[in-house]
């Protein structure tokens, strides 16, 4: 798993983050702690869970003074039970506490993610159906979440409004018809960009098909729909992907899967998570 953590976009995000919490100085550490004291952070985990962000904690305390140092102690996508050490941070007191919290922060939010991912992909263990993200990420943190979802063994869906055509209710109804819309979007566009329609009825699905969709989204369809949709797809288009969404949980995605689809997309991957519960503790080396 590759993370680009010199990405200067995200650095300058560091960077106003730490400003909203830091402000003027962290007053408490300012006026309890030595100002040439340094320490060593053991960042632990204090449940179990798949591990993602490592490399953004990192990057979180070289922002903050590049002589700190940060060691990992297990590798990204590790699942790592309560108790494990993820990482070690050495360095002046001072900054470690200055980009604790936000490095936590990332870490936490990041890994429960990956973990949450995990649990779905572990869900469709054996089969050949892909599990995707979706837009529902947290202003400004997209391109982190979408990574933690790779990581926790997940595939990424569009990043933006600016990498794919995805037509739905609105558009469709904007636009006049599938139809319509499918044709105004193939001749806007290059022809290495696809074409997903976004359909709530077998009507919808033959609409798409006769349009050219080159992915078809079965959108809060039940199984026995969308075994249907899949198999009309699939009979007049076998190179149509297939895409199901909507009212997809731990529960309910293996039969998902089951239907024929070739892809299931899940907000709530990004959406409805719970932050892995992570703690950094100091280990006090000297006084300077």
């Amino acid at each position: 798993m590759t993370f680009n953590g010199y990405d200067e976009s995200l650095v300058e995000s560091i960077r106003l983050w730490l400003r909203e919490d830091v402000g003027s100085g962290d007053v408490t550490t300012l006026s309890t702690i030595p100002a040439g004291h340094e320490s060593k952070g053991i960042i632990h985990a204090k449940e179990d869970g798949v591990v993602a962000g490592l490399p953004v904690s990192e990057l979180v305390f070289q922002v903050v003074d590049p002589a700190l140092t940060f060691t990992p102690q297990v590798s990204e996508g590790n699942f790592v039970k309560k108790g494990t050490v993820l990482a070690v941070v050495e360095g002046s007191t001072h900054r470690i506490l200055t980009g604790e919290r936000l490095a936590l922060n990332l870490l936490q939010r990041l890994s429960g993610i990956a973990t949450r991912t995990r649990s779905f992909v572990d869900a469709l263990e054996g089969l050949p159906t892909r599990l995707v993200d979706t837009r529902k990420t947290t202003p400004g943190h997209r391109m982190l979440e979408k990574y933690a979802v790779r990581v926790g063994g997940g595939a990424n869906h569009r990043f933006g409004l600016y990498d794919a055509v995805m037509i739905k209710d609105n558009h469709i109804k904007g636009a006049g018809g599938i139809r319509q819309a499918v044709e105004r979007a193939r001749a806007f566009i290059p022809h290495t960009m696809t074409i997903e329609v976004e359909t709530e009825s077998l009507e919808q699905v033959e609409e798409a098909l006769e349009a050219g969709a080159d992915i078809i989204m079965l959108d809060n369809m039940s199984q026995d729909l969308m075994k249907e949709a899949v198999r009309r797809i699939k009979a007049k288009s076998p190179h149509v992907t297939v895409e199901a969404s909507g009212n997809v949980s731990l529960k309910t995605v293996k039969g998902i899967a089951a239907c024929g689809v070739d892809v299931i997309s899940v907000g709530r991957l990004t959406y409805s998570f719970d932050s892995l519960d992570i703690s950094l503790d100091l280990n006090a080396v000297k006084e300077g």
